[in-house]
């Protein structure tokens, strides 16, 4: 087909009703993309390579804002913090909504939705009341997990204050809120074919063979999925963080940087510093690193993700 056959084309089916109608329902994204997505990432590329304090006119600066990033010490340490966090939310969120996913797989339908139900309750919550609970349930005093722990004998430590359990707790508050991962995965298990059991179970595979080599192959892309989602959003923590450790009551009380993530430090920088160039060159770094993870666990992914035809 010649170049002009392809315009003309084109311009047919430009100048249909469909076309016209399919452009009018992307309309109302476009301009939510536009507006608060895609314009503020150009604003915030432009001012990365600026002084600007959000008062006054701002000045170029070229590269001197990335390069601080390299001597800034806090930038690594929020780095740190945010990946280690990352590295103990992402597989125990896994884990934990699969091992509720195959229990719901098991009940009734009218108790799995009972207890989809109760387990999705916790997504809803306000992050920031989140930070506020985790002041309350893991206080080294006074709160209800040490109590619990005490009463089988074990002394709890201080998760809100001690330097080395403050990510652990924030973790585990974290990880409570696995409802809507675990309905992604119980889905999952509901489209995974039955005879595919039942000719196991005929050949006298056990349970953890099945597990193994039916179970995580066949839900291996719900898997892929939210290891991608539950990355980034680990690599995005600030709500809970900031509630609970740099709020107006409890920044008097918090000195250590255990707690401090990136995007927290991101905030300071560019909400009590007024640094906005800076701010907004760490948050081009943060999308970098994003970037290159995504990308590495896609490049992975494709020898161990199982699609529907046989394709990896």
């Amino acid at each position: 087909m010649s170049r002009k056959s392809r315009v003309r084309r084109w311009a047919r089916g430009f100048r249909d009703r469909d076309t016209w109608a399919a452009y009018g329902f992307m309309t109302p994204w476009l301009i939510g993309f536009v507006v608060f997505l895609g314009g503020p990432m150009i604003i915030s590329l432009v001012l990365s390579f600026t002084d600007y304090d959000g008062l006054r006119e701002s000045s170029n600066v070229g590269f001197a804002n990335y390069e601080q990033l390299l001597s800034d010490p806090k930038i690594r340490r929020s780095l740190a913090n945010t990946v280690i966090y990352a590295i103990m939310i992402v597989p125990g969120t896994m884990i934990v909504a699969l091992g509720l996913a195959m229990m719901l797989s098991r009940v009734g339908r009218r108790s799995a939705g009972v207890f989809r139900t109760l387990f999705y309750l916790p997504e809803v919550t306000p992050k920031v009341a989140v930070g506020v609970l985790f002041l309350m349930l893991f206080n080294g005093q006074v709160g209800l997990v040490n109590g619990a722990l005490g009463l089988v004998g074990i002394d709890g430590p201080d998760w809100s204050t001690d330097p080395a359990w403050v990510k652990p707790g924030l973790a585990l508050m974290h990880i409570w809120s696995v409802g809507g991962t675990v309905i992604i995965y119980l889905a999952a298990l509901n489209n995974v074919p039955r005879d595919l059991y039942e000719a196991a179970e005929l050949d006298g595979v056990s349970g953890w063979q099945r597990f193994r080599h039916i179970t995580v192959p066949m839900i291996s892309h719900a898997l892929f999925f939210t290891l991608i989602v539950q990355t980034i959003n680990a690599l995005q923590t600030f709500d809970e963080a900031y509630a609970a450790f740099y709020g107006s009551s409890a920044s008097a009380t918090y000195s250590s940087d255990a707690a401090l993530f990136y995007l927290v430090y991101l905030f300071q920088q560019a909400f009590q510093f007024l640094h906005m160039g800076y701010a907004s060159a760490m948050a081009w770094l943060l999308f970098v690193v994003i970037m290159v993870i995504t990308v590495i666990q896609i490049k992975v992914s494709k020898r161990f993700v199982h699609y529907e035809g046989g394709d990896r």
